[in-house]
Order: structure tokens, then C-alpha cells, then sequence
């Protein structure tokens, strides 16, 4: 299997994405309104699926994609993908099954490789790019901390048509501020 870390809090753990996770993720890609934000449409057959993750799960898969489970189970709720675009830049990407939605998870699990991405690995810079329409995932973005920094129109070719995109970044000091103040807020024990 890949060298990809496994990254863990007390309720997450975020392992490689394996051909095996193609069920679990099948419920996810399958969902016509989650789907609705990406630049293909929903997966009609979990054989389409397993065939995207193949070359995702492998050693040489350019997106690092880590699986998103809860501790002490191992089905797939999504994941985090992160892509090396140029020297200590990456592009980040993800999502989570529905019944999954509302428990700060994504945050948590995007949080989690933003640490590995920024304090273990260095980078200076993450960004993401969403469609204007996607108020989650611009929402998410929001809350840890990433600024808009373009629209591009007519950016994406997508199942519904031509879509703009929105720019979204995350520089390494930003983060390590978004974390301090989450420390700052959290109840003492």
C-alpha cells in the first residue's frame, strides 16, 4: 500500500482510499444532489466507482486521498484529497456523505490533513476551488480560515453545463491562527 500517513484525532481516522472503500463511496458519488457541484455527474453503478478509485488508491496516484472513518470502524464517509501543484503548494479537495453532515466532521477531517499539509510536510500555501453556487463547501472553506481570492468564469465543462469557479487560499501563518483560536475557544477539561 502507499506511504500516504495515516492521520487519526479521537473520533477520526483518515487512512489511504482503497478500491475496496468503492461500496461505501458508491452511496456518496450516487447521490444526485451531492453530486450536483462536480464536474461529472453521479456514478450509476458501483463498478464506476471502484474504476475512478483505481488509480486513486494507488502508490503513483498524483491526489493524495485519504479515506475519512470513524475510529475503531473502517467504512469510508469520504475524503480528503491533496494535490502537490508546484513547491510546497497544494490543491485540496473533498466530501462527505450526507447522513455525515452537521457533526463538524469535514471540518475535523479537512483540519486534519491541513495540519499534515502545513506542520508536518512545510507547505506555504493550500487553495480550493468551488462552484459559486456551493454554499457548504464555500462555508467550510470559511470557517477554517481560507480567503476568496478570484472567480474564474466559465472556469469548468462540467455535467451541468459551463460553471464558474471560485479561487479560495489558505496560507500557512493564516492556519496556524485558525488553530490557535479554535484552542483559545474549546472548553477547558
Amino acid at each position: 500500500m502507499s506511504g500516504l500517513p495515516v492521520l487519526t484525532s479521537d473520533r477520526l481516522t483518515l487512512r489511504q482510499v482503497r478500491v475496496s472503500d468503492a461500496e461505501a463511496l458508491f452511496e456518496i458519488l450516487s447521490d444526485d444532489a451531492l453530486m450536483t457541484w462536480w464536474a461529472f455527474g453521479p456514478h450509476r453503478s458501483v463498478e464506476e466507482t471502484r474504476s475512478m478509485l483505481e488509480p486513486v488508491a494507488g502508490e503513483d496516484a498524483s491526489w493524495r486521498s485519504w479515506a475519512i472513518t470513524r475510529t475503531g470502524e473502517d467504512v469510508a464517509l469520504g475524503w480528503v484529497n491533496a494535490h502537490q501543484r508546484r513547491a510546497n503548494v497544494s490543491e485540496i479537495g473533498y466530501i462527505l456523505a450526507r447522513p455525515a453532515w452537521g457533526q463538524g466532521i469535514a471540518r475535523e477531517a479537512v483540519g486534519m490533513v491541513l495540519d499534515q499539509l502545513f506542520l508536518t510536510e512545510g507547505q506555504r500555501r493550500v487553495f480550493a476551488d468551488t462552484d459559486p453556487d456551493n454554499r457548504f463547501s464555500i462555508g467550510l472553506l470559511q470557517k477554517l480560515g481560507f480567503q476568496l481570492e478570484g472567480h474564474l468564469r466559465a472556469e469548468w465543462e462540467t455535467h451541468i453545463g459551463v460553471r464558474d469557479t471560485l479561487l479560495f487560499g489558505l496560507l500557512r501563518d493564516e492556519w496556524l491562527a485558525v488553530r490557535q483560536a479554535d484552542r483559545a475557544a474549546a472548553p477547558s477539561a
